[in-house]
């Protein structure tokens, strides 16, 4: 049974995969994995849902060490599917800092209504 389409929490992970294949298609699934800081189980599964998908094109090609390797190319569906997870992470990034941008207002008041001023409060926390 070929792998299932990536599900909604593994979007981030999707989308710095495409990113990573469309600044780099000659690296491996154990440089991407590397570089994302997810292991190399991770990488197979998401880039084969891909391949299956057909967001991601694979090549071989052989090096000038005639050692067997893989080109990853973002298919037109898959360029697509990158601008679509990028909007939506993009949302749900600005909603998190609009969420975390009133609840800083909110901590400065209840910081000011108890007689503390910021650059006070401030000078505190830095131990001065």
């Amino acid at each position: 049974m070929p792998p299932q389409a990536p599900g909604h929490r593994e979007s981030e992970e999707v989308l710095r995969i495409l990113r990573e294949i469309r600044k780099s298609p000659e690296m491996t699934q154990r440089e991407l994995a590397s570089r994302l800081g997810i292991s190399l189980g991770k990488v197979n599964f998401l880039v084969n849902a891909l391949i299956q998908r057909g967001m991601v094109k694979v090549e071989n090609f052989r090096t000038s060490t005639s050692k067997k390797a893989y080109l990853y190319y973002l298919t037109p569906g898959g360029i697509e599917e990158k601008t679509r997870t990028t909007y939506q992470f993009l949302k749900r990034k600005l909603k998190e800092y609009e969420s975390i941008e009133e609840e800083i207002r909110q901590l400065r008041e209840e910081v000011r209504a108890s007689g503390v001023m910021i650059d006070e409060q401030d000078r505190i926390d830095k131990g001065l």
